[in-house]
């Protein structure tokens, strides 16, 4: 897609979901529209790291559940305004990102992995000891009325969801086409083949530890408006990091279209589950669905549509 079409995209679908706002009355689509964007934000963060440069993160929980808290304290503190709770979310997100990478960048594999998932353990239980955001009982926050410009308090953080989904992806597109991109793709594909022929592989790995961090806790800063509720055991649920590691997996990590694809595919499976079985239930078929396409498209479905015939050999 060359660059004037993506602009052109981008412009179409914001228009578009500004005139839903005002077009359609049911709260619910809002509801379910924000659960799915806020889907490919995650999964779009979580892919600048674990699927352009390879390094698996088990820590995305961490990650929105401190975009949570982020916008939790500047309501708290001095009312801030959504948008600054988002900056807010997205700067606290990168800096524990920067710190997450410096601190396990230098490990690979599994343990660099079993490092991003002990990070939720301690900011969880950071948290629930943290009196002025709730604690363990959780945080109340009541959503002040909308600009005036929106009907709805849904519809108001609906349209801010879709501003985050959209700017996501078009930061994890220009990376992937940019020199940031190559150089992520040669580390990926082998790490000390790459840092001899001078790729800066530390510091690639750095940039993109903090943008997936920054995307990834932004994603979660609209959801106290959205539930009027965060309490640390959903904001750190398990549940969260699955969903970004499954969303990637089954549309594809190479590609910014991968994470998007796997992103609607599985929020849409979810919601059609969550009104006939229980969470456990949904959380079973999210690892079951994962485990089908680790099997069968292990690089996911774009990897099944970038499959070419060979000359000669029967398929």
């Amino acid at each position: 897609m060359s660059g004037w079409r993506f602009i052109i995209g981008v412009l179409v679908v914001l228009a578009g979901g500004a005139m839903l706002t005002h077009e359609v009355t049911n709260a619910y689509v809002f509801y379910a529209g924000f659960v799915a964007l806020q889907y490919v934000v995650i999964a779009t963060g979580w892919n600048i790291l674990g699927g352009y440069a390879g390094y698996v993160n088990f820590g995305s929980g961490a990650f929105v559940g401190l975009g949570m808290y982020a916008a939790v304290f500047l309501f708290k503190a001095i009312e801030a305004p959504l948008w600054v709770q988002v900056l807010g979310a997205a700067f606290a997100g990168g800096v524990m990102g920067l710190g997450m990478g410096y601190l396990t960048l230098r490990i690979q594999g599994v343990f660099f992995s079993i490092a991003t998932l002990a990070l939720t353990v301690v900011l969880n239980t950071v948290i629930v000891n943290w009196s002025f955001v709730g604690g363990a009982r959780g945080a109340t926050v009541l959503a002040p009325p909308p600009p005036t410009w929106f009907p709805s308090t849904i519809s108001y953080v609906f349209f801010a969801m879709l501003v985050l989904a959209v700017f996501s992806i078009a930061v994890a597109r220009w990376i992937e086409k940019s020199w940031i991109g190559r150089g992520l793709a040669a580390l990926r594909a082998d790490e000390q083949a790459a840092e001899c022929s001078g790729t800066p592989t530390l510091k690639l790995k750095l940039f993109a530890a903090t943008v997936s961090g920054a995307l990834i806790a932004a994603a979660g800063a609209p959801y106290p408006y959205y539930a009027s509720y965060v309490e640390p055991a959903s904001a750190f649920g398990l549940a969260i990091a699955l969903n970004a590691l499954a969303m990637p997996l089954i549309g594809g990590t190479r590609s910014w279209i991968g994470p998007l694809i796997g992103a609607l595919l599985l929020s849409g499976l979810e919601q059609a589950a969550t009104v006939t079985i229980p969470t456990e239930v949904n959380l079973l078929i999210v690892g079951l669905v994962l485990i089908g396409f680790v099997v069968a498209a292990p690089d996911g479905l774009l990897g099944l549509f970038d499959r070419k015939p060979v000359k000669g050999r029967r398929q």
